[in-house]
């Protein structure tokens, strides 16, 4: 014991015996321990350290009934593992059937990972909590790829003694067999001489006809606003009814189109329906209504919008004037309801598709639109592309410009927006394309080459992977639409001529085809696979300005020409 120090067992000379005869043991004084104890100790300088106040908190914990630190809390898992390095299945829930877990990921990597399931059907497995980058595979019914199937091989490098001729050395920069890049396509010398000289009739033809309506058109310029006397928004209806027996317009969409579903379409062989003098001057678009395609507007250089049935009738249903100039664009709102139709009369008009009623205008002081295009995720949100290189954003409710795009150097021709809606390409007259994340005006990507034409119009691969685009020297150009913006060079599509006109191209529903006009009244099919002719024909006298495919039917397709036609093909 620490009382006792020692225990003597000797004798001592001096005392000698006791009175019992017994020897004398001695005791030494016991030794006692003195603690300070401090009652208001200073806690003010140093802190105890984590380690101190660690305390474990299991995964299926549900309630902590005391204070934890931050850093104790956001420590990683420690535990048993399986044999594939996750932990126990036990303290992670069960994953079967199909339970969601909360994860933190910051936006740019969730975006990354989002757009590489939709492209490639594989991303990151965000519940690998071993730290080893994985990866799962899903089921992306969109991941169809655009693989080309031509099976093109190289061609022989050749022998170094010959110089020219067959055989010849070409080494490491030999081709390939069947390649077509660097063949020149297109019209011959002849065709091109007969092209110039019809053009110049037709533009002194045109020329005679402008200067004429120019002074028609002086004598009848109206107030300050911009409009001509008479001209004011006003609508006409065509049928014999408004109204169905069971009270239904026609905007209601028929029942075998509500359920129909296209698998597989095919190339158009007769003509189905021709409205003659559509529109008088020409017409210069067309657009189906979105989702169920029965009805199909368009707009022509007498200042007009029409509306017709494709579906059972196929009869002009309304007209819609309010423009004292041609309409140059028209498109739809994504829920079909409402239009926008740009004229040069500077303005922008909101339309209602089932009453006729304007519903709102908008003119950015008298800067002439060249194109309208609706934000497909806010109906009240559209975009306008303008003649003096800006793009604005118009908000509907506010009626005012909320937001200005102004890095072109030329006239704005064309709108498309992809990656989910997020951003959205332009063309312009200054012969580039550039990228913008909607709602910031930064440029994210500029593609420009010394090498390209103006490409005045594009359009979107139902797969969202790609689009393409018109170019002004004979060809259709292919860009990828993923996350990186980039010219497909082994693909494109040629053989037509459509030099200085903005003929645009359209997608089958199953984008397995391609159509586009020319400037000598043709149409244009192409394989989006192997980018071969599958059939061309006949359609118009002039200039066949746009082709549309039909969103539900297989294999029909609308044309319409500066000829003042619109023609229905099956």
């Amino acid at each position: 014991m620490d009382v006792l120090n020692q225990y003597g067992s000797g004798l001592s000379d001096d005392d000698g015996d006791t009175s019992d005869g017994g020897p004398t043991q001695t005791f030494a004084k016991p030794v006692v321990r003195q603690y300070n104890i401090n009652t208001a100790p200073d806690i003010s300088g140093h802190a105890p350290s984590i380690h101190e106040l660690t305390a474990y908190v299991g995964p299926g914990q549900r309630e902590i009934r005391y204070n934890v630190p931050y850093e104790v809390l956001a420590q990683p898992l420690a535990g048993p593992t399986d044999s594939k390095g996750d932990f126990a299945s036990h303290t992670r829930g069960p994953r079967g059937n199909g339970q969601a877990e909360a994860h933190v990921v910051d936006e740019a990597s969730f975006r990354q990972q989002e757009r590489m399931f939709r492209q490639h059907g594989m991303a990151n497995d965000p519940g690998n909590a071993s730290g080893v980058s994985r990866m799962v595979v899903g089921s992306n019914s969109s991941n169809t790829g655009a693989s080309n199937n031509r099976g093109l091989r190289r061609k022989a490098k050749g022998q170094s003694s010959i110089i020219d001729g067959d055989g010849a050395y070409q080494g490491p920069w030999a081709g390939y067999e069947g390649d077509t890049k660097g063949v020149v396509a297109g019209p011959s010398a002849e065709q091109l001489a007969e092209y110039e000289q019809r053009m110049a009739q037709h533009t002194d033809t045109s020329v005679k006809t402008g200067a004429d309506s120019a002074k028609a058109a002086k004598s009848k310029r109206g107030n300050a606003a911009g409009y001509v006397e008479g001209q004011e928004e006003r609508t006409t209806f065509h049928g014999q009814s408004e109204r169905d027996y069971q009270g239904r317009t026609y905007m209601h969409v028929p029942t075998e189109l509500r359920q129909a579903e296209v698998s597989s379409c095919f190339a158009p062989k007769r003509l189905v329906k021709e409205w003659h003098n559509a529109h008088a001057g020409g017409v210069s678009a067309i657009r189906f209504i979105p989702d169920s395609g029965h009805l199909l507007l368009s707009s022509g250089m007498d200042g007009q919008v029409k509306i017709f049935d494709t579906h059972s009738s196929l009869a002009l249903l309304r007209t819609y004037t309010g423009h004292s100039k041609a309409v140059r664009d028209i498109n739809f709102a994504p829920d079909g309801t409402s239009f926008l139709s740009s004229s040069y009369d500077t303005y922008t008009k909101l339309w209602d598709v089932e009453t006729g009623q304007c519903r709102q205008r908008f003119s950015a002081k008298g800067r002439v639109p060249y194109v309208a295009k609706f934000y497909p995720e806010d109906p009240n949100i559209f975009l306008v592309g303008q003649g003096d290189k800006k793009i604005v954003q118009w908000d509907i409710r506010a009626n005012e410009i909320v937001q200005e795009y102004d890095q072109h150097l030329g006239a704005i021709n064309s709108l498309t927006f992809f990656d989910s809606n997020r951003r959205f390409i332009s063309t312009s007259d200054d012969k580039t394309m550039r990228v913008w994340e909607f709602g910031i005006p930064v440029v994210i990507k500029l593609v420009a080459d010394p090498s390209m034409h103006s490409v005045p119009a594009v359009a979107l691969h139902p797969n969202q992977k790609w689009f393409v685009g018109q170019s002004m020297d004979n060809r259709i150009v292919v860009y990828s639409a993923g996350e990186r913006i980039k010219p497909h060079k082994r693909k494109e599509f040629s053989g037509h001529l459509t030099a200085g006109f903005a003929c645009q191209p359209s997608f089958s529903p199953d984008g397995k085809f391609l159509t586009s006009g020319d400037s000598e009244g043709q149409v244009w099919c192409w394989d989006w696979q192997t980018t071969r002719v599958m059939t061309k024909w006949k359609a118009h006298e002039k200039v066949t300005i746009a082709t549309a495919w039909h969103p539900r039917e297989s294999s029909r397709v609308a044309t319409c020409s500066w000829d003042g036609t619109i023609k229905y093909w099956d």
